[in-house]
């Protein structure tokens, strides 16, 4: 899961609901900085992977809004602080790619006419995103980012770790699952690091983040996300149709798509790729600044400025 730097939200970014046709969703709304009250010269909606939130682009909001954006980082339907119904059937692939339809909708109709709206998917994200995309090929994006977001289904060993909590979480209530796969992840980075105590310093305000985010996710949302990430189908060529500017980001390695298949999707979307130095399956949190230099140099060349 990603691991946020930081809590504390910038002057200019507000924490709120975003209402739409298909319900309200928790956003963290951030306005641009450079001139206040002045047009954006974008907007950019961010959509978070499995286990994941809003927070998880806490902080590329200020460098985002910095460059003149409007920024908007969503949890979607059953994730953290966005409501969702105790039923898998709510959080189908179709399902969640309405909900960003709906959300995209709404930021759309708020900006001016000429200004664009960028799209950024991290991780099981960028598959919804591509799914909103696919069933709706005229929604008014100016460019699509995947980040550390895969063709298909996850790898291998990544599937196997996902079948754990598809096998326990239904005979587990949250907070028993949280701790169990806490005691699981503990023993896997000591194992990688080598240093059981340096494996396991987590800040105690991240600690507790990530538990409320854990206990705040609606189970059923994740056991559905969780089928989906070992189930989904190969749509590159589908997307590499639509005409939209592509960006396939991630770090130099990814624990859930090797960066060799990242490299060769790109090839086959005919996307810019970048890869972030120093960072993993979440450059979003791990190395924001680079990450939003790279964003925003991106959206500057589509938009011809």
């Amino acid at each position: 899961m990603s691991r946020p730097t930081t809590l504390d939200l910038p002057a200019n970014v507000v924490s709120r609901p975003l209402e739409t046709r298909r319900g309200a969703f928790a956003v963290l709304d951030g306005a641009p900085a450079p001139s206040p009250g002045a047009a954006p010269r974008g907007t950019v909606l961010l959509v978070p992977g499995f286990t994941g939130s809003k927070e998880d682009f806490l902080a590329l909001l200020a460098p985002l809004t910095a460059a003149g954006y409007r920024a908007v980082a969503v949890d979607g339907r059953g994730q953290f602080e966005s409501a969702g119904p105790r039923d898998e059937a709510a959080y189908a692939r179709a399902e969640l790619a309405a909900d960003v339809l709906a959300q995209t909708a709404v930021l759309a109709a708020g900006a001016a006419a000429d200004a664009p709206l960028h799209v950024v998917g991290h991780s099981l994200g960028g598959q919804i995103v591509r799914s909103a995309l696919l069933s709706e090929p005229s929604a008014p994006y100016a460019s699509l980012t995947l980040m550390s977001s895969g063709p298909a289904a996850i790898a291998a060993d990544q599937q196997a770790r996902t079948q754990l909590l598809l096998d326990h979480l239904p005979a587990m209530d949250m907070e028993t699952a949280w701790q169990a796969m806490r005691a699981l992840e503990a023993g896997a980075d000591a194992d990688a690091a080598g240093d059981e105590e340096e494996a396991a310093a987590v800040p105690d305000w991240l600690d507790d983040f990530l538990h409320r985010r854990w206990i705040g996710t609606v189970p059923e949302q994740l056991l559905a996300t969780a089928r989906q990430l070992m189930t989904e189908t190969d749509r590159v060529a589908e997307l590499a149709a639509l005409p939209l500017p592509k960006l396939v980001l991630s770090g130099e390695v990814d624990y859930a798509w090797p960066v060799p298949w990242l490299d060769d999707m790109a090839a086959r979307l005919g996307a810019r790729r970048v890869v972030i130095k120093d960072a993993g399956h979440s450059p979003n949190a791990e190395q924001p600044q680079d990450t939003a230099a790279a964003l925003i140099a991106f959206w500057t060349d589509v938009e011809g400025r």
